[in-house]
């Protein structure tokens, strides 16, 4: 299984890297990514806490990426931002994309996919035009098992679909219990209309992973 969004405690999540990967490694991941919540005051110190953690990648056979989550970062800043991640090693860049249950600034998503991050992260109500940009600049969509935020997986996986637009499930963990099974997984991603096949695909052997291997 791939879950590509995660929380330790270098951001707002409850657990130390190692116990968060550990109790992944327990629920079948494959690979994960640490992704914690960032903004221009905390980058550097989140990212070098976070690279410290692929001390168990041969311990546990498991692929560890870490990355960062831009989040409620105003639009116009965010490509600096972005570069600043690039430049600092980050392997995987997500976006805080515009759920409706936070007053995210109009504009995230969009801004998000223009710049060509990884992953948006529960875009919310993103509309056709957004995902077609994110089609063309291979950005993730995300499927979400988190309460809330998933409440728009459906209008996600439609959009995504007639866009062409790549999507990834993730948990968005930040406490032990948010972590899922491959079988949870496939539950959520079906469950947001996907096919089985699809489903299966994005859950097990997601492109994004071979990519960042590459």
């Amino acid at each position: 299984m791939i879950d590509l969004h995660t929380h330790s405690i270098f951001s707002d999540g409850e657990l130390l890297p190692s116990e968060l990967v550990r109790r992944a490694q327990v629920n079948g991941y494959t690979a994960m990514a640490i992704t914690d919540h960032v903004d221009f005051t905390n980058i550097e110190h989140v990212l070098s806490s976070i690279f410290k953690v692929k001390y168990l990648e041969d311990v546990w056979n498991m692929r560890i990426l870490a990355g960062v989550e831009l989040t409620h970062v105003p639009p116009q800043k965010m490509e600096r931002l972005a570069l600043m991640a690039r430049k600092l090693g980050a392997e995987i860049i997500v976006v805080h994309g515009e759920t409706p249950v936070e007053p995210v600034a109009p504009g995230t998503d969009k801004a998000a996919v223009e710049i060509g991050v990884d992953i948006l992260a529960h875009p919310g109500f993103i509309t056709l035009e957004e995902a077609e940009i994110a089609a063309q600049n291979n950005v993730c969509l995300e499927i979400t098992s988190r309460a809330g935020h998933n409440i728009t997986n459906g209008h996600v996986a439609r959009i995504a679909g007639q866009a062409g637009a790549r999507m990834v499930v993730d948990t968005d963990t930040h406490s032990p219990d948010d972590l899922i099974d491959s079988n949870r997984a496939l539950e959520i991603a079906m469950g947001a209309g996907l096919t089985r096949s699809v489903s299966e695909k994005i859950i097990y052997d997601h492109p994004i992973i071979k990519e960042k291997a590459a």
